[in-house]
C-alpha cells in the first residue's frame, strides 16, 4: 500500500524502480497495492537519452530494505525490470 515516508521512520528505504510515464507509475502502484506491499513513491529527476542527454521527471518507488527481494520478485512477475543493485539508492 502507498505510504508516506514517515510510515518508514525507523526503517531504511531502497529505490527499487523508476517509472518514466504516468501510466506506468499507476500500473506499478496497482501491482504493489494488490500484493499488499508497503511502498513510498515520489517524483524526482533522472537523466535519459543516449545521444542527447535530457533531464526528465519520473516516479521513484521505494520499499523497506527487508521487502526489497519481495518487491523485486513482484516487478519481475509483472514483466518489469527492477533497478540494478548498483543503481539502488538507500535512504
Amino acid at each position: 500500500m502507498k505510504r508516506e515516508p514517515s510510515h518508514f521512520a525507523d526503517r531504511e528505504l531502497v529505490l527499487i524502480y523508476i517509472a518514466k510515464r504516468l501510466s506506468e507509475a499507476l500500473e506499478v502502484e496497482e501491482i504493489f497495492t494488490g500484493e499488499g506491499l508497503d511502498y513510498c513513491v515520489e517524483a524526482d529527476e533522472y537523466h535519459g537519452g543516449f545521444l542527447f542527454r535530457t533531464t526528465r521527471t519520473g516516479a521513484f518507488f521505494y520499499v523497506a530494505t527487508d521487502e526489497e527481494a519481495r518487491a523485486e520478485e513482484i516487478l519481475l512477475r509483472s514483466k518489469r525490470k527492477p533497478l540494478s543493485k548498483e543503481l539502488r539508492q538507500r535512504h
